[in-house]
C-alpha cells in the first residue's frame, strides 16, 4: 500500500532522527545529563515532548477506534489540558524547589523511604505491563494494516513492525538519553499534528463535510454522544466526572513518565511555560484523533471505506485509522502520516524507556549502591533500558489476549485502578501539613491492594462468556463499572491516609520545608510568572470550555 514517494518521506524522517540522536549523545557524562538533559531544556521542547509522549500510537490507533465504536465518550480524557495547566501552576513549583530526579524521590523527601519504594516498584510494573505492551501492540497493528503483504502475511507484518520499532526506539533512547527523547519528541509533535489533521480533512471531504458527520452522529446519539445517561453501562456521566479527573491528576501531575519533562527545565518559569505550551497542544486530539474514528465509522456505513471485520463480524475499531490512511490519502502524504504514526509509537516508547531507567537507577540502584560513580549510574540506566525493551517484546503475545474492547478503554480502566492512591497521597502531601510517613505508606499500600484486587476479580469473574459466574458477589465486583470503582478507591485511599496520619505523630519540620503549600517560598513562585503566562493559561482554558460547550450540544 506504500509506494516509492511514501518510503522516501519515511527515509528522510529516520535520517532526521539519527541526526538528533547523534547530536544528543555527545553530552551524556553525568546522570543529570542522561536522565534530565542537564536541566537546561527550553519551554518549546518541554511542551512538545509532553504532548508527543502522551499522544502515542495507542492514542492515534486507540482513540480512532474508540471514536468509531463509542463516539466522544473518551473525549473527557482528551480534554485534560486543564490538568496540564494544574501541573504548571500548582505542582511544578514544589518539584522544581526540591531538585529531585523522580517522583518517588519527591515522596521520600516529603514522607520517607517506604513511600518511595512502594511507588517505584508499582510504577515499574505498571510501565512494563500496561504502557509498553499497549504501545507496542498499537504500533504493530498499524504495520499489519498498512503493510499486510510486504512480509508475506499480515501476521508477519505485525511481528516485524512490533520488533523493529521497539529495537530502534530502544537504541536511540539508550544512546541519546532524555535529551534525545525531548528533542525528537518536539519534532514528532509537529508531524503528529499535521499528519492527523490531514487524515481528518481528507476524511471529511470523502464523507461530504461536517454536516454529514453530525447527521451520522445524531442518528447514533445513544452510542456516540459526549455525555451518557446514568443508565449507560460503560460511560455514565457521573462516573466520567468522578474518574476522569482522578486518572488525569495522577497521569499529568504525578507520573514520572510525564513530569520528568518539566524536571529537565532550566528554571521554574521555563517548566511552567513548557506545561502551558503542552496544554495548548493537548486541546486538539479530540478533533484530530477521535473525530477521524467517527468519520471512519460513517464512511464504512456508507460503503465508502472497508474497515476490516473482527471475529464477531463487527468492524475492528483499532484498525480504523490505518485503514483511513491507506484508503484516503494520496501517495507521498501517506508516507508522512505513516511517519506520524511511527513518531507516536517511538516517542511514547522512548519516553517510557527513559523514565523507567531513571526510576530504577535513581530510586533502586543508587539506594542499594550509594558509592556508585556517575559513569556507573549512566551505564546502569542504559542496561535497564535494554532490559525493559526485552520485557516489552516478551509481553507482545499477551496483548492479543487483553486488547478486547479497544486499546484505549483497556488502558484507562487499568490506570483507573492504579491512579487513585498515588493522586491521594500527592494531594495530601502538598496541601495537608499533618500528613505523615505512616499515612502515606498505608494509603499507597491499601489503595494498590484494593485496585489490583478489583483488576484481578474483573479479569476472572463477571457475566461475560469465559468468566466465572459464581460466587455471585465476585461476579458483581468484576462487572462493577471501572469509573465508579476509581472514585471509591480514591476515597478509600484518602480516608486511610488521613486516619493513619492522625493516629501517629506529626511529620518533622524538615519534611515540610518547601514541600507543602504552607511552607513554600511564595515570593519565588510569584517572581516566576508574568502577564503572558496568565494570558496563555486563559487561552488554553477558554479552548477547553469551547470544546466542551460545542460537543455537549452538537447532536
Amino acid at each position: 500500500m506504500l509506494e516509492f514517494l511514501d518510503y522516501l518521506s519515511l527515509g528522510a524522517y529516520f535520517l532526521l532522527l539519527i541526526g538528533v540522536v547523534w547530536f544528543s549523545s555527545r553530552r551524556q557524562s553525568t546522570p543529570t545529563d542522561y536522565f534530565l538533559a542537564g536541566r537546561d531544556v527550553g519551554w518549546f521542547a518541554i511542551g512538545g515532548s509532553l504532548f508527543a509522549s502522551n499522544i502515542g500510537s495507542e492514542h492515534i490507533v486507540g482513540l480512532a477506534g474508540q471514536g468509531a465504536s463509542t463516539g466522544l465518550a473518551m473525549a473527557h480524557w482528551e480534554l485534560h489540558a486543564w490538568l496540564m495547566i494544574t501541573l504548571g501552576w500548582v505542582f511544578v513549583p514544589f518539584y522544581h524547589r526540591s531538585k529531585v530526579f523522580t517522583m518517588p524521590e519527591f515522596l521520600e523527601r516529603r514522607f520517607g523511604p517506604t513511600s518511595r519504594w512502594i511507588l517505584t516498584l508499582v510504577s515499574l510494573l505498571a510501565y512494563v505491563f500496561t504502557k509498553v505492551s499497549v504501545t507496542i501492540y498499537a504500533g504493530a497493528t498499524v504495520f499489519q494494516t498498512l503493510l499486510p503483504d510486504t512480509f508475506g502475511s499480515p501476521e508477519n507484518a505485525f511481528w516485524v513492525g512490533a520488533f523493529a520499532t521497539v529495537i530502534l526506539t530502544g537504541i536511540y533512547t539508550v544512546f541519546g538519553g532524555l535529551r534525545a527523547v525531548l528533542f525528537t519528541d518536539a519534532a514528532q509533535a509537529v508531524v503528529l499534528l499535521l499528519g492527523s489533521a490531514a487524515i481528518t480533512a481528507f476524511g471529511l471531504n470523502a464523507l461530504g463535510g461536517w454536516g454529514e458527520l453530525r447527521q451520522f452522529a445524531s442518528a447514533n446519539a445513544s452510542q456516540l454522544a459526549l455525555w451518557r445517561p446514568l443508565s449507560d453501562p460503560d460511560f455514565p456521566w457521573l462516573g466520567v466526572v468522578i474518574a476522569s479527573p482522578i486518572i488525569g491528576l495522577w497521569y499529568w501531575c504525578t507520573d514520572q513518565y510525564i513530569v520528568q519533562r518539566t524536571l529537565a527545565a532550566r528554571d521554574l518559569k521555563t517548566a511552567r511555560r513548557g506545561a502551558i505550551f503542552g496544554a495548548f497542544l493537548k486541546v486538539w486530539p479530540v478533533l484530530i484523533f477521535l473525530i477521524p474514528g467517527l468519520i471512519g465509522a460513517a464512511l464504512h456505513q456508507k460503503g465508502l471505506l472497508a474497515i476490516p471485520l473482527g471475529s464477531d463480524g463487527e468492524p475492528e475499531g483499532d484498525r480504523v485509522f490505518a485503514t483511513m490512511v491507506a484508503g484516503l490519502l494520496p501517495v507521498g502524504l501517506r508516507g508522512v502520516v505513516v511517519g506520524g504514526l511511527l513518531a507516536a509509537l517511538m516517542s511514547s516508547l522512548s519516553s517510557l524507556f527513559n523514565s523507567s531507567s531513571t526510576l530504577f537507577t535513581v530510586d533502586v540502584y543508587r539506594k542499594l549502591r550509594p558509592e556508585a560513580d556517575n559513569r556507573r549510574l549512566v551505564a546502569v540506566g542504559r542496561l535497564v533500558t535494554l532490559v525493559i525493551v526485552a520485557l516489552g517484546m516478551l509481553w507482545i503475545p499477551v496483548m492479543k489476549l487483553i486488547s478486547g474492547g479497544g486499546l484505549y478503554q483497556y488502558l484507562q480502566s487499568v490506570q483507573g485502578y492504579l491512579a487513585p492512591p498515588i493522586a491521594a497521597v500527592f494531594l495530601l502531601g502538598l496541601f495537608w501539613r499533618r500528613a505523615n510517613a505512616v499515612g502515606a505508606a498505608w494509603s499507597l499500600g491499601t489503595g494498590f491492594v484494593l485496585g489490583l484486587g478489583k483488576l484481578t476479580v474483573q479479569a476472572l469473574f463477571g457475566a461475560e462468556d469465559g468468566k466465572f459466574h459464581d460466587p455471585w458477589w465476585l461476579a458483581a465486583i468484576g462487572d462493577y463499572n471501572f469509573l465508579y470503582a476509581t472514585g471509591w478507591l480514591f476515597l478509600a485511599s484518602t480516608a486511610v491516609g488521613i486516619i493513619a496520619s492522625l493516629l501517629s505523630p506529626p511529620p518533622p519540620a524538615k519534611r515540610l520545608d518547601g514541600l507543602c503549600y504552607a511552607t513554600i517560598d511564595r515570593a519565588e513562585v510569584r517572581a516566576s510568572w508574568n502577564l503572558w503566562d496568565v494570558l496563555a493559561t486563559v487561552v488554553v482554558l477558554g479552548l477547553v470550555l469551547v470544546f466542551y460547550l460545542y460537543f455537549s450540544f452538537w447532536i
